[in-house]
């Protein structure tokens, strides 16, 4: 197209760099010119966009002049070296990985709840775990209504967030276990298909992982609410997309189930699915490929006379990853 910009997707062999490119086609975001990048072994292969063939090429300092935007996937450690290189080189980076989300002059972004925080930019925009978006997009009506004190989040989280290893690692197993031969994990630490794994990412010194102090961070960061009490415990279950979270929510003024379903009814990037008599409730095969989080089994906590619970399923390729990113992208461009 003769108008537009022109976008680099770091990472675009993987989960999320493949769902990136997807979802750069479906918003129709306008790119003059896509430039596609992988590790070293992908160099010279090629990925689909526009039903043309992009060569991927290496990640270096002179491939990103006069690149626009920058959505990178790569790993925590590759996003630390790569996004000021690429900053440096004129484009605006939004990074998916873990390395700038919690860096003070780094915006932490979900655009339905922090659109602002885009504009205090320099250079690098930071997009949340998956997880994070997941529960956080519930919670922000929720406390714009009424402040939340405390939140409880048990996240149920599908194997495509370990990236195309971990959906392969599932695949296999299943496979395995039809044939009647041993279930052999190849990536997660203990078989994941038909078992549950009640430890996502490294262990710090309090007993809770990497995974859940993300939940902790990143949330009190995106609702600017410090203080703000979170208890999290973070799963892997045997689903191939899409995390779930079963949230207890606190509130410092009392919320009703049905006033809590009108305020997410409202809500951008919000669907309530939530009619018990009819079987109705969020669930990842009817999720999968939505962009929208959805919302159900929202009812009074029996314990606690200003407390709600919650279900909340989203597609963590999509809106968890790489829809959050284009959306960003989008606020950047003020589309």
């Amino acid at each position: 197209m003769a108008s537009g910009v022109t976008v680099a997707v770091v990472g675009a062999t993987g989960a999320a760099g493949q769902t990136t490119l997807k979802i750069l086609e479906e918003r129709k975001f306008p790119v003059r010119e896509l430039r596609a990048f992988a590790s070293e072994r992908s160099v010279g292969k090629t990925v689909s966009f526009r039903g043309d063939d992009i060569r991927l090429a290496r990640v270096e300092p002179s491939a990103f002049k006069g690149v626009d935007i920058a959505i990178c996937s790569a790993g925590t450690a590759q996003a630390k070296e790569y996004a000021p290189m690429i900053a440096k080189a004129g484009a605006v980076v939004v990074d998916k990985s873990n390395a700038w989300r919690m860096d003070p002059t780094v915006p932490l972004v979900v655009p339905e709840i922090n659109a602002h925080a885009v504009k205090s930019h320099r250079g690098i925009v930071a997009s949340p775990n998956c997880t994070t978006i997941v529960t956080v997009m519930p919670l922000k009506p929720l406390h714009d209504a009424a402040r939340i004190r405390r939140v409880v989040a048990t996240s149920y989280q599908s194997v495509s967030g370990a990236g195309v290893n971990g959906i392969a690692d599932l695949k296999t197993q299943t496979l395995a276990w039809a044939r009647g031969e041993a279930m052999v994990p190849t990536h997660f630490t203990h078989r994941i298909a038909f078992n549950l794994i009640p430890a996502i990412d490294k262990f710090a010194a309090d007993g809770y992982t990497g995974e859940e102090w993300k939940l902790v961070n990143e949330t009190r960061k995106i609702l600017e609410a410090p203080d703000l009490l979170v208890s999290p415990t973070t799963v892997r279950v045997p689903v191939f997309t899409c995390h779930s979270v079963a949230v207890n929510v606190e509130t410092e003024e009392k919320l009703t189930a049905e006033r809590a379903r009108e305020l997410f009814g409202r809500f951008p990037g919000l669907k309530v699915w939530d009619d018990p008599a009819q079987q109705r409730w969020p669930m990842p095969v009817d999720v999968e490929g939505q962009d929208d989080c959805w919302v159900g089994r929202v009812r009074e906590d029996l314990s606690h006379p200003r407390a709600l619970n919650f279900w909340v399923v989203g597609d963590q390729l999509r809106k968890g990853a790489a829809t959050n990113a284009v959306q960003i992208a989008e606020l950047l461009l003020g589309t």
